[in-house]
Order: structure tokens, then sequence, then C-alpha cells
């Protein structure tokens, strides 16, 4: 059990969980996700971790199908800039290997903000911790359980 199931659990939320076989050739886990559980990946989020011009980590959950705006993620959390964080950083800050990113159950929590578009279906899909394994859940649960905020942060791509 990863620490993002056992903090659902803890606060009673309403999940599903989602395991595939990882295929370690493949190179965008977003995009595997999304095919190998047959979803679209408007539906499937992406966990990026950013660091801003003052060294604060921040987390960006955006679907698959967008690429995360930079300018936009740095407006919404009002920072001069934000740029994407070393792989080793990540893993240091969240507890988790890339690939295997959960906005959930992170070491330190993280400010978050949920790419706005998540509103727009009953459940969305986020990685649940581990390569392979993605968590089905309201985002409005997602965004309660994390403190974060919804803004338009993602570009269509």
């Amino acid at each position: 059990m990863t620490p993002s199931i056992r903090l659902l659990k803890k606060h009673n939320i309403s999940y599903k969980i989602h395991q595939y076989e990882h295929d370690s050739s493949c190179a965008s886990f977003g995009d595997e996700a999304a095919l190998k559980l047959n979803l679209k990946k408007e539906q499937v989020f992406k966990t990026l971790v950013v660091v801003t011009n003052t060294q604060e980590f921040i987390v960006a959950v955006v679907p698959v199908s967008h690429q995360l705006s930079f300018k936009a993620m740095a407006k919404a959390f009002g920072a001069k800039k934000v740029a994407m964080a070393e792989a080793k950083d990540v893993e240091k800050v969240t507890g988790y290997i890339l690939g295997g990113v959960s906005p959930l159950g992170q070491k330190k929590r993280l400010k978050t903000i949920i790419d706005l578009s998540a509103t727009n279906f009953k459940t969305i899909f986020v990685s649940g911790g581990k390569r392979g394994l993605d968590i089905e859940l309201s985002a409005y649960d997602l965004q309660k359980l994390l403190d974060a905020k919804f803004e338009e942060i993602g570009v269509f791509h």
C-alpha cells in the first residue's frame, strides 16, 4: 500500500485503484496510463513538480493531453518564474520516483495547483505512488485533501 492510498483511507475518501503492467521502455508515463486503462488523455492527470525563482517546490496536476504553462503556473502561485524541478529533487521532496509521483501522500505536503479542466469530470485519474498504479477519485476530493487551488495551468498540445 502506497502513502497515497493510506492517506485516502485515513480521510475516508472514495477512490478506486487501477493497475496495469508498466512497460519500462515507455517514454511517457501518463500516455501509457491512458492507453493501458483505456481512458481519455484529458481525464488522466500527471503530477509535475516545479521550482520557483525563490527555490520553493510546487506541485502541478495537469492532464496528460496538456503541457504545463510555466507562465500560468508562476502567475497562479504569485512567483516571478517557475521551472521543472530536477529529478533528484522531485524524488527527495515527494518520496516518489519519476513516473510514480502522486499528488497524494508526499513526504512533505507541497502547495498544489490542479488544472481547472479536472472539474469537467466526475472523476479523474492520478498516480497512485508507483509506476503502473493509478487512483480514480473526485477532483474536488483531491482539491480538498491537498488544500489545492484550481487554475488554468495546462496548454493543449
